[in-house]
């Protein structure tokens, strides 16, 4: 195995499953305390973030000589759970590829990123060269939101999730929203008393699929297509004699550049209105969740063309320029002004039991980052 490959294997032997996926995992912890000896023994400067306790990044920069631009590279540390997996803390080598959990998404581009990030610091360049390892991106990104807050910024960033070598500049976002109809609890003998809370949530959900049917006929964003709205949970009523007074529902809007979880809110908001308007009983509230915004990189951005170019170089084709439908820490740093693009390794199998790296890419996106910091940070 090459060095980036070897250091790819030591990572996938830590388990680093987020706890806010899985109740009692370790989280980053014991990763972060070795990714963070591993880059004081290449002589790396060395940042411990750990705003929430338990959940550490870590952030090593080759620092330079002055003058020079400044690129961050980015890549998470936690993985998603490990159920239906033999062994996947045990990395196995087979034909080309590193199994176990997290190889995929996405150990292999941080082990590539560290690599370049410490042979970057051999070559005097002018510019600062930074890999942030981050915590929890599976569930809510704290690290990425830590570092943007702790000041640290740079001219450029790599992200370096697999995207099977293809350049990507743009990414969904998404907006969680909660809808609850109010009805009136009455005994099941008694309509003439009660409210259906479920029955008004009927209507609900066929406006929303209206919707919906709507958003993905209408205008297309280049690379990502139609945004979309899909219902994820319902519940409601409290026992079968009863009229139920309530019923909750969830959903999800995937949204495109151009969209805000404003825009999303209102368009919401005037479908519910609607229905109020057809029927005064019907009542019901709305309720904005988490939101990510999405993300988009300007083809201007030099970036863009010193990355294409090395990536060219290195591939012998021109690698494709993509978007992808779901969302990443891009657009954490791209609404922190860090001109952002993703570029990984290529595999399979993240989220499912069996994943897997392919060590060849893993090691052409090893060139690939260094290349592009060579030039970038010169």
């Amino acid at each position: 195995m090459t060095p980036a490959q070897e250091l790819l294997r030591r990572l996938v032997a830590v388990n680093s499953v987020n706890p806010d996926l899985v109740p009692g995992a370790p989280g980053e912890g014991e990763i972060a305390r070795f990714v963070a000896g591993w880059c004081r023994e290449q002589g790396l400067e060395v940042h411990w973030l750990e705003a929430t306790p338990g959940r550490p990044s870590v952030v090593a920069v080759a620092r330079g000589t002055g003058g020079g631009r400044s690129l961050l590279f980015n890549g998470h540390l936690d993985t998603v759970g490990v159920a239906g997996m033999a062994e996947p803390f045990q990395p196995r080598a087979e034909g080309g590829r590193l199994y176990g959990r997290g190889a995929y998404d996405m150990k292999g581009g941080v082990a590539a990123m560290l690599w370049a990030v410490a042979e970057a610091r051999k070559l005097g360049l002018r510019g600062d060269v930074v890999a942030a390892c981050v915590a929890d991106e599976e569930y809510a990104s704290l690290g990425s939101f830590e570092l943007v807050g702790a000041g640290f910024r740079a001219d450029a960033a790599v992200v370096t999730e697999p995207s099977e070598l293809e350049v990507v500049v743009a990414h969904k976002g998404f907006v969680w929203l909660e809808v609850e109809t109010h009805g009136v609890a009455a005994h099941g003998s008694m309509p003439e008393l009660g409210v259906d809370a479920i029955a008004h949530m009927g209507r609900v959900l066929v406006a929303l699929e209206q919707l919906g049917l709507r958003l993905r006929s209408g205008p297309a964003h280049p690379l990502l297509g139609t945004p979309s709205l899909h219902a994820s949970l319902i519940e409601g009523g409290q026992e079968l004699s009863s009229y139920p007074a309530s019923c909750k529902l969830a959903l999800e809007r995937r949204t495109v550049p151009g969209e805000s979880a404003e825009s999303v809110e209102r368009e919401v908001r005037e479908v519910l209105g609607r229905l109020a308007a057809e029927d005064p009983a019907f009542r019901y509230s709305l309720r904005r969740g988490l939101e990510r915004p999405p993300h988009e990189l300007p083809g201007s951005e030099p970036i863009l063309g010193v990355l294409r170019a090395k990536a060219r170089a290195e591939l012998g084709h021109e690698p494709e320029v993509k978007g992808r439908p779901f969302w990443t820490d891009c657009a954490v740093l791209s609404t922190a002004g860090i001109p952002t693009l993703l570029f990984g390794p290529r595999g399979t199998g993240a989220h499912a039991a069996e994943e897997w790296v392919d060590l060849d890419s893993v090691e052409r996106c090893a060139r690939v980052y260094l290349e592009t910091a060579r030039e970038f940070c010169a």
